[in-house]
């Protein structure tokens, strides 16, 4: 089975050699019933074929263009604190993808940290659980995490997030790309925001930007930077970035687009000397963990690095007697944040 950046090298073309070629060609093959299913999935809505639902407060969406790992978490956390501000109660609504049966998943339980007075409901029938939500929690606005290819909830807000790292999916949708449709599906968007826009040169930026304008004119934009800005451990602890400075480090990651937390590594100033991949949303065993402990012995790591929705899944404060941080992000706008403060309260004066 690939690793998140093993599929993305083969995907991107950067895997070169017969057998890669031949496996994208099948993965090409595949593409084609995948497509065709959420083109006939999204005509149907367009169609007014299946039905909508409506719930009885407003709802923004925040979701993906592309798989997982556009760093849609730091801004959920930022549009329900500025809610919160507004004087209104939110409530959270996901799908849960990876977790187990009643239970929250990794990013939830992330959410819950930073958010511990929002209510989180879980439903793969995101309608289901945005009314359940209503009824139990009496929510002025609902806040949909993943939401934007779940066409059974009408919203008043949807907001993309396309990653700078790789922000059209190679142009090619899953499993020859990571699209999880082709990119008109972004003229439903009312709002698209480049996620670690700093990663990027404006130039750059702004060539994403005019594609972005060409395929969906009616849509506002925003750039945002996801900036680390302190350590944290499982027992909440805090020390300031700068720890890290030119420290030897061991780092692992279970998210959707890992190269997202290399970035962030490296304007921290520290030495990865090891590294490791887990698939999204992968549960980590005690034989991982020991293992990821012994790397970083072995690597001479001074500290341990994982992202804060992996250190929810891993209650121990060192491995191999190794210090055990995670990084923590903390989102910023580069453009675009009057235009999207206005829009959210507009809809709260709907409510």
């Amino acid at each position: 089975m690939l690793g998140p950046t093993e599929f993305r090298d083969l995907v991107s073309g950067r895997r070169r050699g017969l057998a890669a070629t031949a496996l994208r060609g099948l993965l090409g093959i595949a593409e084609v019933p995948y497509t065709f299913v959420v083109w006939i999935r999204n005509q149907r809505y367009a169609g007014r074929r299946t039905a909508v639902h409506h719930a009885n407060v407003p709802v923004i969406s925040v979701g993906n263009l592309t798989l997982g790992g556009t760093g849609k978490t730091p801004l959920v956390k930022w549009i329900a604190g500025r809610l919160q501000d507004l004087g209104l109660r939110v409530a959270l609504v996901s799908r849960g993808y990876g977790a187990a049966r009643g239970e929250l998943n990794d990013e939830a339980r992330e959410l819950a940290q930073a958010l511990p007075n929002v209510p989180h409901v879980q439903n793969r029938d995101r309608s289901a659980a945005t009314h359940l939500a209503i009824e139990k929690y009496d929510p002025d606005i609902v806040l949909l995490d993943d939401g934007f290819q779940h066409r059974r909830l009408a919203r008043d807000l949807d907001i993309v997030l396309l990653d700078a790292l790789e922000p059209f999916g190679f142009d090619r949708v899953f499993p020859r790309g990571t699209l999880r449709e082709p990119v008109a599906g972004l003229r439903r968007a009312d709002f698209v925001c480049l996620s670690r826009a700093d990663a990027i040169s404006a130039m750059e930026r702004e060539a994403i930007r005019k594609r972005v304008a060409k395929i969906a004119p009616q849509t506002a934009w925003c750039e945002l930077a996801h900036a680390a800005s302190q350590l944290i451990n499982t027992d909440g602890a805090t020390q300031p970035l700068e720890q890290l400075a030119k420290k030897r480090v061991a780092a692992f990651s279970a998210i959707g687009n890992p190269a997202g937390f290399r970035h962030t590594l490296s304007t921290t100033g520290c030495e990865v000397v090891a590294w490791r991949e887990f698939p999204d949303h992968h549960v980590f065993t005690p034989a991982e963990l020991k293992e990821l402990g012994n790397t970083a012995v072995a690597a001479k790591a001074e500290l341990i690095l994982c992202t804060q929705k992996d250190l929810v899944k891993v209650p121990q404060e060192k491995l191999g007697n190794i210090p055990l941080w995670a990084v923590a992000i903390e989102m910023q706008f580069l453009t675009g944040q009057q235009a999207l403060e206005q829009r959210i309260e507009t809809i709260a004066r709907k409510k």
